[in-house]
């Protein structure tokens, strides 16, 4: 449940989309015989006023397919971008507002996201960045933290992605990388010990809206745990889900 809460939060930060305090706020005209306004960014908020034909609004915040809006009367809610494709600029003249492509989302320059799931057993929450050098190769960059029954462990990993099918509606992807993990036991002789690690990863992204990105992704890891009493290093699976967005 605190895996799922901090990820929605992250989530919620990167989607939001603020116009500058410097520029002016657009202002549109409703054309529509009437639009409803929100409590909140989703059509599972309630309604709470309805403005008629030929008011005017500005818009405040875009939040991935919602915007928020103000009326003459200093009201503030929430409108679908369904709604409010279909109004007017304040002059009369029909305005377009930019829906992201696949194509936009083949091309992007960076990605920010946040995933959750289990690593070894023991859940674990991951933000991450990336930058894409093209269409079909990225480095990323990831901390973690993995919540055991046992330790607290953080793990640094920068790793090369490769994408080799961008344009796909689901497109698979694959990473290497290189780590390091901080194991911190919490026992009655508590323990702080560093081992480095390597990984691949095998998953899928998809394009949802405007700018959100859904990933999937199974991680194989190998830990060089190894010592004088024990030459095995260990070998560690997990399994993420996750949001991104992209710019």
């Amino acid at each position: 449940m605190r895996i799922r809460l901090t990820a929605m939060l992250i989530l919620q930060l990167f989607s939001i989309n603020v116009y500058s305090a410097s520029e002016p706020l657009q202002q549109i005209k409703i054309a529509e015989p009437y639009i409803e306004m929100h409590t909140g960014p989703g059509s599972g908020y309630p309604v709470f006023h309805v403005m008629e034909r030929g008011s005017l609004v500005e818009i405040i915040v875009k939040q991935a397919d919602w915007f928020k809006i103000r009326n003459q009367k200093g009201q503030q809610g929430w409108v679908s971008f369904d709604e409010i494709s279909r109004t007017l600029a304040a002059n009369g003249d029909a305005v377009e507002f930019a829906e992201i492509t696949q194509e936009d989302f083949a091309m992007r320059n960076w990605e920010w996201g946040v995933m959750g799931g289990e690593f070894g057993g023991a859940p674990v929450i991951s933000p991450y960045a990336a930058y894409m050098f093209n269409e079909g190769l990225s480095a990323e960059i990831s901390v973690s933290h993995i919540i055991g029954s046992v330790s607290s462990d953080i793990l640094y990993k920068l790793g090369l992605v490769m994408q080799p099918f961008s344009e796909w509606k689901y497109s698979p992807f694959f990473q290497l990388g290189v780590g390091l993990i901080d194991v911190t036991a919490t026992g009655v002789q508590p323990v702080d010990n560093v081992n480095q690690l390597v990984n691949i990863s095998l998953g899928v992204r998809t394009h949802l809206t405007q700018k959100i990105i859904l990933r999937l992704e199974y991680t194989e890891y190998v830990l060089f745990s190894a010592t004088r009493n024990n030459q095995n290093n260990e070998e560690i699976k997990e399994w993420k889900a996750g949001f991104a967005v992209f710019f």
